[in-house]
């Protein structure tokens, strides 16, 4: 990150940083979001973040934003992942395995639709 050294640095940062949040925010994009914490990684989490870029590789799937985070404190559901279509409320699903995440991916990310029986109870 470049060092600030004035107020318009601040601003510039501010400005480029809301830009980003929007574009990822914006309708029709989703974001899949693997916790990979050393709880989520024991239980396959690896396993299941390559079964999401394979399929949305093979399937040419585009306007998927894949990240990973850190351990989000419900290690008895891991692997977790969470699924963010543009200004919908975020969708927890737990025991991820690749099977279950190609399901996910093709029946929320693509079709629209919660995996109800997946879902992490809130």
């Amino acid at each position: 990150m470049p060092a600030v050294k004035s107020l318009d640095d601040l601003k510039r940062i501010k400005a480029e940083s809301l830009e980003k949040r929007q574009i990822k925010a914006s309708a029709g994009q989703a974001q899949v979001t693997v916790a990979m914490g050393t709880c989520g990684i024991a239980a396959g989490a690896r396993d299941t973040m390559k079964a999401i870029l394979e399929t949305i590789e093979a399937d040419q799937l585009s306007g998927i934003v894949v990240t990973q985070t850190g351990c989000i404190g419900q290690c008895e559901h891991e692997p977790i992942v969470q699924v963010t279509l543009g200004e919908q409320p975020k969708v927890t699903y737990g025991k991820v395995t690749p099977e279950r995440a190609r399901q996910i991916l093709k029946e929320h990310v693509v079709g629209g639709q919660v995996v109800k029986n997946l879902v992490v109870p809130a």
